[in-house]
């Protein structure tokens, strides 16, 4: 499993699709295709071909039938999508399957369902996300990590929410497993050189 997940957003200057295929070009290799509202199935079906084309796997937010109907890596429940056995389910057991959690009640509740990954957040601010729920900053990351291992639970989880180059190595330091961003590989600069600048700081160049 990828420590660097890419979540798709569009721009004024480019759709969900030639953001994933930017994306693609500056390295990222697990890219989650996230569109809030309307038909999806044509766009996921060609988020999916970009992937391949570059050898990265593909999850689908929201939608795990689709992600099982077009051989998705992947699918993400957020904490107002169907619940994570019905997710389960729908996506099929070969799915790796993500969900969403704010508190470590959540998180737990996910893991006992079958998830595979556990996506936390928000670590701050962020506008890419309506309804944020309250945001945990370093923390809540401790907190969670604290309650798993009290536990004796290892589950990859990743950071999510307004997450900044800098913020990288204090999140890892907590034990979480890598990240998922958004605008800080759609507005840089120089895609390629960020991507690399993020798997050094994630210790994860591959």
């Amino acid at each position: 499993m990828e420590r660097l997940l890419y979540i798709s957003q569009q721009t004024p200057g480019a759709s969900h699709l030639e953001n994933i295929r930017a994306a693609c070009e500056a390295g990222c290799r697990w890219v989650q295709l996230r569109i809030k509202s309307g038909d999806i199935s044509t766009q996921a079906a060609a988020a999916k071909i970009v992937c391949d084309q570059y050898g990265a796997q593909l999850s689908v937010n929201d939608h795990p039938a689709m992600a099982a109907a077009i051989g998705a890596y992947g699918s993400h429940v957020g904490l107002e999508d169907a619940p994570l056995p019905e997710a389960r389910r729908l996506a099929g057991a070969a799915c790796w399957l993500g969900g969403t959690a704010n508190t470590p009640e959540q998180a737990l509740a996910h893991i006992a369902a079958g998830a595979n990954y556990i996506g936390y957040g928000p670590y701050r601010f962020t506008t890419t996300k309506d309804k944020l729920s309250p945001v945990l900053g370093i923390e809540g990351y401790s907190q969670l990590i604290q309650v798993l291992q009290s536990k004796g639970i290892t589950i990859p989880v990743l950071a999510i929410g307004g997450i900044l180059l800098e913020d990288i190595p204090a999140l890892m330091a907590t034990g979480v497993y890598g990240v998922a961003v958004s605008g800080l590989i759609t507005h840089a600069a120089d895609k390629k050189e960020m991507v690399q600048k993020i798997k050094l700081a994630l210790s994860c160049n591959n």
